[in-house]
């Protein structure tokens, strides 16, 4: 069983905290935002998107394999159970967002123009207030259910070294930016009342940290070798399934190739940076 202390457990859990409340910023941004252009949102879900994919194929999935190898006494047995797990953390993503009907799931819900219809009132009198109402609540569980293993990914990838969970709150939290305003927007035009709508974008968020402490505690009385493999490798398929889901396509849409080119590869760099320094300390 592997001991985790008190100084370990409240910073990851804070940068957990803050990463999915970013929601309410995305919340914010739908209600003020007058310009439409989106070329720095595309940018940073491409950062996100770098962040996480070079973080999980260069340092957790190899956690995983050297856990396992550390156990089986056999790299080439620690490998294939590491990619088994690894596998198995998309796996397990593709069935959570199989779960959310296409018309609610807020990773549908991307473009500018979809966005436009939402802020455009002409357009919103030709829709039942209800019914986007319950777009909006329906999108908010949606990000919800979505949020549970981002929330013990971050998590648990702060535990094991906080400047890695550091720059992945920061990722999760750009990629929580275009969610809040997924939920946040339907909910406001059909109430007209923007603290409603921002209290469920905001709300919707707190499920990273619920999933962080529910994980967390199912784990810890079995933490150890074998543990932090299977975890590690199910963290480093979850975050792949998300970039390519979700943070890629949703970059394209805000942005172009070249944006989004460029937010890859300045996440990769800052990402790199971070572990060479790390390292060096």
């Amino acid at each position: 069983m592997m001991d985790i202390t008190l100084q370990q457990f409240m910073p990851a859990f804070l940068l957990t905290l803050l990463a999915g409340l970013s929601t309410g910023i995305g919340a914010l941004l739908a209600f003020f935002s007058k310009s439409k252009s989106h070329t720095f949102l595309s940018i940073g879900l491409g950062f996100s998107a770098g962040v996480m994919i070079y973080v999980s194929f260069v340092e957790i999935l190899p956690k995983s394999n050297k856990a396992f190898t550390a156990i089986f006494q056999d790299a080439i047995i620690g490998e294939l159970l590491g990619l088994l797990c690894f596998f198995g953390g998309i796996g397990l993503s593709a069935f959570i967002d199989k779960l959310i009907p296409e018309d609610i799931n807020p990773h549908e819900l991307k473009s500018d123009n979809a966005l436009s219809v939402l802020k455009d009132d002409n357009h919103h009198t030709l829709l039942e207030n209800s019914a986007l109402k319950r777009t909006g609540i329906f999108t908010a569980l949606a990000i919800g259910i979505h949020n549970f293993p981002e929330g013990f990914a971050t998590f648990i990838a702060a535990i094991d070294n906080i400047n890695i969970g550091i720059t992945i709150a920061l990722a999760i939290a750009i990629h929580n930016i275009p969610e809040g305003m997924a939920v946040s927007l339907p909910i406001y035009h059909a109430t007209g009342n923007r603290k409603t709508a921002f209290w469920y974008a905001f709300i919707s968020g707190l499920a990273e940290p619920i999933g962080a402490i529910i994980g967390f505690f199912l784990l810890l009385p079995l933490m150890g070798e074998s543990t932090f493999g299977i975890t590690f490798g199910f963290v480093a398929g979850i975050m792949v399934y998300i970039s390519f889901d979700e943070l890629l396509p949703s970059a394209r849409l805000y942005g172009n190739a070249h944006t989004t080119i460029l937010g890859i590869v300045l996440g990769m760099m800052v990402m790199s940076v971070s572990l060479v320094a790390f390292k060096l300390i």
